[in-house]
C-alpha cells in the first residue's frame, strides 16, 4: 500500500488541517452570500472530490470562494435561491469550452510582483477578519473596515470575559502552531494546526469556556438541484451577465491562484487548461446541487502546501472529511472553537505575506516593488479579482514604458544641415520628449532626421513625426531629409 501511496501519510495529515480550515471558510461564505451555510460544504464537498481528483493543480484546492460572495447575494436577491443553481451550472459549462478551447494557458501571463501583491491583499484580509472572529466579534464587510476598525474591536474584546476567553483560545492556537517546529522531530510529525486545534478543542471543554464552537446540520435537507421552472429564467436577458460574471471571475481567481500556489511548492506546475476544464466541471456538478460557486482559494491552498501536502490526495481527503462529518456526524463539528480555527486562519494569512520579496524586490527593482504594493493595497480596498487586474495593469503600463526606450542623438557640426539620429522604440509613450528635443531645434537650419536605427515606429510617432517635418520645412528652410527604419515591416502590428 505505501509502495503506491508514498506520500499517503502527508497527505493524510496535510487534508485533516485543511479541512479545519475549510469548514469555517465554507460556512462563513455561504452565510455572506444569502443561502444557507450547508450549501457551502456541499460546495467544498464538490471542490475537494470532484475537482480534486482530475488533472490541473495538484496541489490547489477549490471551494467558496470570498471573492464570489457579493455577486452571488446580488444574484441570489435578484433571481432567488431556486435558480443559483441553473446560474453555476451553466457557467461551469462556459468553464468546459474556454478550458477545451485552451483559453486557460492565457492566464499564466501574469507578473510575479502581482502575484506576490495577491497573496499579500489576501494575507492582511484574512488576518483583519479573522481577529475579529477570535474575539468573538462581527467584522465589517470591506477590507479597509476590517483594519480602520480594529482598534475599537480590541476596545470592546478588552471589556467583555466572554470575548478575552475567546481571544485567549485564539493567541493559544497561533502559539502552539509557531512553537511546534521547536519541538521533537517525532512531535512534529503531526501538523502544529491538528495539535492545535485538537488543544484549543480540549482545553475550551475541560474549563467550560464560553466559547463559540462551528454550528452545521445535516446537507440533505438543504440540497435542491434545479428543476424545469428554473431553466425558464435563462429567457431573461439579465441573468447572463450574471453567467458570464460568474464564469469569468471564478476563472480568473482559479488560474490566478494557481500561478501563487505554484510558487509555494517545487513540484509539478499548473496544466492550465486542464485545470479550467476541473474547475468547470466542479461548478458543473455545484449547479446541479444547486450549491454555491466553486474557485480555487488560496487560503485552503496554500494551507496545504505548508502542512506537507505531495499530491492531490490531501485534497481529496479534505472533501471526504467534509463529507463525512457535515452528513454524517456534524456534532463533532460542534466541538471545535471558532476562535481556534481563526487562529489557524490569522496564522496561513501571515504565512501569505512575502516579506522577504518585498524587500529584494525594493532593493532590486522598486518599480516591481510599488506594483506588489499597489496590488495589495487594491485587494484590501476592492477585492481580489479586480485588485490583481490593476496589479496587471500597471505591470502592463510599466512594460510597455521600458520597453519604448529611445535615443535622440544630435549632431550639429555648425555648417550644413542638422542631424537628429532617433534609435530604440518610438512609440507614443515616448512621442512629447522626442517632439519637444526636435521642436527645440534652430528653425532655420536645414535638417536631416535618420529613422534607421529604430526597431519600431509606431502609427502615432511616424504621424507625429512627418507633420514636425512638415512644419519646420514650411517656414522656407529646405525640407526636412527623412532617412526611413530599415526594417520597415517593424511599423506593422504584429
Amino acid at each position: 500500500m505505501l509502495s503506491k501511496f508514498p506520500y499517503l501519510r502527508q497527505d493524510f495529515l496535510a487534508s485533516i488541517v485543511v479541512f479545519l480550515i475549510a469548514v469555517p471558510l465554507c460556512v462563513g461564505v455561504a452565510v455572506a452570500s444569502g443561502v444557507p451555510a450547508e450549501l457551502g460544504l456541499v460546495t467544498g464537498i464538490v471542490g475537494g472530490i470532484v475537482t480534486g481528483i482530475m488533472p490541473g493543480s495538484s496541489l490547489q484546492v477549490s471551494g467558496p470562494a470570498a471573492g464570489l460572495t457579493v455577486i452571488v447575494f446580488e444574484a441570489v436577491s435578484e433571481f432567488g435561491v431556486a435558480t443559483l443553481g441553473v446560474i453555476v451550472l451553466i457557467a461551469g459549462l462556459l468553464q468546459l469550452a474556454m478550458g477545451f478551447l485552451k483559453i486557460g494557458r492565457w492566464f499564466r501571463a501574469i507578473s510575479v510582483s502581482v502575484v506576490e501583491g495577491m497573496l499579500c491583499g489576501i494575507g492582511l484580509v484574512i488576518i483583519a477578519g479573522q481577529l475579529y472572529a477570535a474575539a468573538g466579534l462581527k467584522a465589517p464587510e470591506t477590507g479597509i473596515g476590517k483594519i480602520v476598525g480594529l482598534p475599537g474591536a480590541f476596545a470592546d474584546a478588552l471589556g467583555s470575559t466572554q470575548a478575552l476567553a475567546s481571544l485567549a483560545i485564539g493567541a493559544g492556537t497561533i502559539a502552539v502552531i509557531v512553537l511546534w517546529r521547536r519541538m521533537p522531530k517525532a512531535v512534529r510529525s503531526v501538523p502544529g494546526a491538528l495539535a492545535a486545534v485538537v488543544l484549543a478543542t480540549a482545553a475550551t471543554a475541560a474549563l467550560s469556556l464560553p466559547v463559540a464552537t462551528v454550528q452545521v446540520e445535516g446537507l440533505l435537507g438543504v440540497i435542491q438541484p434545479p428543476g424545469p421552472e428554473t431553466f425558464g429564467e435563462l429567457a431573461t436577458p439579465a441573468i447572463w451577465g450574471t453567467i458570464i460574471a460568474f464564469a469569468l471571475i471564478a476563472s480568473a481567481e482559479s488560474l490566478f491562484s494557481a500561478a501563487a500556489v505554484d510558487r509555494l511548492h517545487n513540484g509539478p506546475r499548473t496544466q492550465y487548461n486542464k485545470e479550467m476544464i476541473a474547475q468547470g466541471a466542479g461548478n458543473t456538478v455545484c449547479g446541479l446541487l444547486g450549491a454555491l460557486p466553486m474557485t480555487a482559494v488560496i487560503v485552503r491552498s496554500s494551507a496545504n502546501v505548508h502542512a506537507g501536502a505531495k499530491t492531490k490526495a490531501s485534497r481529496v481527503l479534505h472533501g471526504v472529511w467534509l463529507l463525512l462529518f457535515a452528513a454524517a456526524m456534524p456534532w463533532a463539528l460542534a466541538l471545535i472553537p471558532i476562535p481556534a480555527l481563526a487562529g489557524i486562519l490569522v496564522h496561513a494569512g501571515w504565512k501569505l505575506i512575502p516579506f522577504r520579496q518585498i524587500a529584494a524586490l525594493w532593493r532590486a527593482h522598486r518599480g516591481e516593488a510599488l506594483i506588489l504594493v499597489v496590488t495589495a493595497a487594491s485587494i484590501v480596498a476592492v477585492n481580489m479579482f479586480e485588485g490583481v487586474l490593476i496589479g496587471l495593469a500597471l505591470s502592463v503600463i510599466k512594460t510597455a514604458w521600458e520597453a519604448s526606450y529611445v535615443k535622440l542623438e544630435v549632431i550639429d557640426k555648425g555648417a550644413g544641415p542638422i542631424q537628429a539620429h532617433l534609435s530604440g522604440n518610438a512609440t507614443f509613450l515616448r512621442l512629447p520628449r522626442i517632439l519637444d528635443s526636435l521642436e527645440s531645434l534652430p528653425q532655420d537650419r536645414p535638417m536631416e532626421l535618420n529613422l534607421s536605427g529604430l526597431h519600431h515606429l509606431d502609427h502615432a510617432c511616424r504621424t507625429a513625426l512627418e507633420d514636425w517635418a512638415e512644419r519646420h520645412s514650411a517656414v522656407g528652410t529646405e525640407p526636412v531629409k527623412v532617412t526611413e527604419p530599415v526594417k520597415v515591416a517593424a511599423t506593422e502590428p504584429v
